[in-house]
């Protein structure tokens, strides 16, 4: 069985992306996509090497931040809008990173699903 070869992503020029930062209580992923969302580069605490609790700190979300904000320059990235789902630790440290990462911040947006008394949620957990 020969190698399965994926499409090669092509290096393109964009100027202005969405920055989408998903902070869940156990990890913080942070995806570049184009305006019309398609993914440029990805990067979350686990990639960046924080296993286990640490994933699910803030410093772990601006350490995946920066490495996203890094790739993004790659790609002559400068401005770009903000979308943060999920009540986690890393949402404002990850934004803050991005910022510090040279990328100018237009628009910071919150996305977090919140159900309009839609489905039955699961039992209270008792600790």
């Amino acid at each position: 069985m020969g190698k399965t070869v994926g499409k090669r992503k092509q290096r393109r020029s964009v100027s202005k992306a969405i920055v989408h930062v998903h902070a869940t209580f156990n990890n913080t992923m942070i995806t570049i996509t184009d305006t019309n969302g398609a993914t440029l580069c990805w990067a979350s605490a686990g990639t960046v090497g924080f296993k286990g609790t640490r994933k699910s700190t803030p410093f772990a979300a601006q350490r995946a931040a920066e490495t996203a904000a890094s790739a993004a320059r790659k790609f002559g990235i400068q401005e770009i809008d903000v979308r943060v789902k999920g009540p986690g630790p890393g949402r404002e440290s990850a934004v803050s990173a991005l910022q510090a990462g040279g990328l100018r911040i237009q628009s910071v947006e919150d996305v977090t699903p919140l159900p309009h008394n839609g489905c039955r949620p699961r039992r209270k957990r008792r600790v």
